[in-house]
């Protein structure tokens, strides 16, 4: 049965995916695929390290700038959004490539996971309601207590996942990581060509750093204030987000702009901890350690073309 054929260049925060992809579409006549939780939003630029116009080099980019910061994106927009993207660039007779480090949109998008787009339920309302009351931090340490598994996956900022788990055990009375485990056993609905770009974890830090202190240059700040000025705030699951929530508690006085720096680095080299988790976990990916490359990326480049061109 035909499948599909779908370039898939994932892997931590600061290793280079954006420089990649570009360069392979460049090559193969493609169009990238953002699956990134946060360059989804309107305004949220510098902090999601989103793409530039001059990066992107003419490259079409979907997934990009398609939400305003007070609207929500789940996991289940993402799939579905990702679908008719694909669909729309294979028609098109082009190569889709799908880049980012969000590792639960790809394995969603590649093992097309059954999500419940369910309309909202009585239990949901429950723990909305007990949210409200007690905090999230309670509602987390309750799916700790029902779910241990689920909290390695799912992070207490997460707050919609966090939800979305206790909701479907009320309902199911499911562990959500079991149907989570029993939904990534699929197979993929895609011919894919999966690349995790890494490099030593010293390095990777380093990199990390260097890019928080050229996010505060390029106007991280002003960035922050722009979007708090318009009434967003870090209730919103956008503004959760790393380098925003971080610059907020600055904005709001509660921290010093030099630990609010010192936040975002730290927060940056976890999350990256995170996804190189994440993608060990994974089936049938090619690690691709930069350092082996002289992080020469047009070699890194010629190597997936020839992958994929004598498949």
């Amino acid at each position: 049965m035909y499948k599909q054929p779908l370039i898939i260049i994932a892997g931590p925060t600061a290793t280079g995916k954006t420089k990649i992809s570009v360069e392979l579409a460049k090559a193969l006549n493609g169009c990238i695929i953002s699956a990134d939780s946060m360059q989804v939003y309107r305004g949220m630029d510098i902090g999601s390290a989103k793409a530039t116009l001059t990066e992107r080099e003419g490259i079409p980019h979907y997934l990009l700038d398609i939400r305003s910061p007070e609207e929500s994106f789940s996991v289940w927009d993402f799939q579905q959004e990702a679908k008719a993207a694909v669909a729309e660039i294979a028609s098109q007779g082009k190569m889709p490539i799908l880049v980012g480090g969000t590792g639960f949109y790809i394995q969603a998008l590649l093992y097309d996971i059954q999500f419940e787009d369910n309309p909202p339920t009585e239990a949901r309302a429950k723990w909305e309601k007990i949210a409200a009351e007690q905090g999230y931090e309670y509602l987390y340490q309750k799916l700790k207590e029902i779910d241990p598994e689920a909290t390695t996956k799912i992070h207490a900022n997460n707050h919609k996942r966090v939800l979305r788990a206790l909701e479907y055990y009320e309902l199911t009375g499911e562990k959500i990581s079991v149907h989570n485990q029993r939904e990534s056993q699929k197979e993929s609905v895609y011919d894919e060509f999966f690349y995790v770009l890494n490099m030593d974890r010293k390095l990777l830090y380093q990199r990390i750093e260097q890019r928080v202190d050229k996010m505060m240059a390029d106007g991280l700040i002003e960035e922050v204030k722009a979007l708090y000025d318009k009434g967003y705030h870090k209730e919103m699951t956008s503004m959760q987000g790393l380098g925003y929530k971080e610059i907020l508690n600055y904005l709001s006085g509660e921290w010093s702009l030099e630990k609010a720096v010192y936040e975002l680095k730290k927060g940056t080299r976890h999350f990256a901890k995170r996804q190189i988790t994440w993608f060990k976990r994974e089936k049938n990916v090619e690690w691709i350690n930069l350092e082996n490359y002289g992080f020469d990326y047009h070699k890194i480049c010629d190597k997936i073309r020839r992958d994929v061109e004598k498949h």
